[in-house]
């Protein structure tokens, strides 16, 4: 009976952890900022009415390493709705990854040039007109001989830089603008499903990490999501930039030089991963087991707790993306998450010390034969 219950209450954990992964690239605040944007080619728009989201550099804590998920072609959920990319901005004491949306305009998206009508302000890739998506195709790759709602504009002007995040030391100093406001507060869709398994395609791809391919990704752009073998996937032509990874700069990086997480947690994401308590060992087969599955049981309900208390700071990051919120009140909600997080790892501290203060008297116990 006890097993069954483990099992079940574990099989939850791993379904919590797998939709915990799907957002856990909403919010998290590391000291080092990811790599320059790879130079790539757009692949062909595979039909009418597909929409260019580009490619960015997420965060993967299980590897302490940044990851590019590869630029693609996606449908919109809605007619008229556009794509405001994700990006990355300096938090105060970290960066902090803001995931992109789908709404009726386009949004702030940290003044990062992604190239292909993502110039930093806006979007001069395409319109909607009646239902249909027309391209301009000065700025994408699009096959005349399958897709006619095209016209021509071109681009001028624009500054060319690899930069991949706003603020702090080197980033883009661009501020949200009127219309960008105005935006914000319309409504938003969050990333479709198949954007979603797109990221989790990339993330699982040893290949995708920074560190492997020093910040020129072997599958830099996708004509669909998750098109990583597809003829038309196109690799990275050149890296945007130099790129240290995080764990080869020595002494020169100092407390980040082991790993990207701040020192001290701000996220539930940040803490360390649960370690259980050592195996009991009374010498009584049966009181082992049951002080074995009492310690289980507890470990993977404060997982639990964590994961519901990292989505709700997600949650929280994506309510202040949407308000383009100031520096002033991201500090705020940083420091109230961070004290949420102490709070809870006190917390849970208490509770295994509770928990094995319980088992002693057992352990102390002669066997009983």
């Amino acid at each position: 009976m006890h097993m069954r219950f483990i099992r079940a209450l574990l099989f939850g954990l791993v379904v919590l952890s797998m939709s915990a992964a799907t957002f856990a690239q909403v919010g998290v605040a590391i000291t080092i900022g990811p790599p320059p944007l790879p130079v790539y080619e757009q692949p062909f728009c595979p039909g009418d009415d597909y929409l260019w989201t580009p490619g960015y550099w997420a965060y993967d804590y299980d590897v302490n390493d940044y990851y590019w998920v590869p630029g693609t072609w996606v449908m919109a959920p809605e007619p008229g709705f556009l794509w405001t990319p994700a990006y990355w901005g300096w938090g105060g004491d970290g960066f902090v990854f803001y995931d992109g949306y789908w709404g009726p305009h386009v949004g702030f998206y940290g003044g990062i040039n992604y190239g292909f009508g993502y110039f930093g302000e806006g979007y001069q890739g395409g319109r909607w007109d009646n239902g249909h998506f027309f391209y301009n195709r000065s700025v994408n790759n699009v096959n005349l001989n399958e897709i006619h709602n095209v016209y021509n504009t071109t681009i001028n002007n624009i500054t060319v830089n690899h930069i991949s995040y706003n603020g702090g030391n080197g980033g883009i100093s661009a501020r949200p603008r009127p219309e960008d406001e105005a935006a914000a507060r319309e409504r938003h869709i969050p990333p479709v499903g198949a954007q979603i398994q797109h990221a989790q395609a990339a993330r699982a791809n040893p290949q995708q990490r920074a560190s492997a391919s020093m910040g020129k990704p072997g599958v830099a752009a996708t004509p669909r999501p998750g098109d990583f073998n597809d003829r038309g996937a196109v690799p990275a032509k050149e890296a945007g930039g130099p790129y240290t990874p995080a764990n080869r700069r020595g002494n020169q990086a100092g407390s980040e030089s082991n790993a990207a997480r701040p020192s001290t947690a701000v996220h539930p994401h940040d803490l360390p991963p649960l370690a259980k308590p050592s195996a009991p060992s009374t010498g009584n087969p049966k009181v082992d087991t049951k002080y074995q599955q009492q310690q289980d049981k507890l470990v993977a309900k404060q997982q639990l707790e964590r994961d519901k208390l990292q989505k709700q700071q997600d949650q929280e990051h994506q309510v202040l993306a949407k308000q383009n919120a100031d520096e002033g009140k991201k500090q705020q909600v940083e420091q109230r998450h961070q004290q949420q997080t102490q709070q809870l790892q006190q917390k849970h501290e208490q509770q295994q010390q509770q928990l094995q203060q319980r088992q002693q008297p057992a352990n102390r116990e002669p066997s009983r034969r």
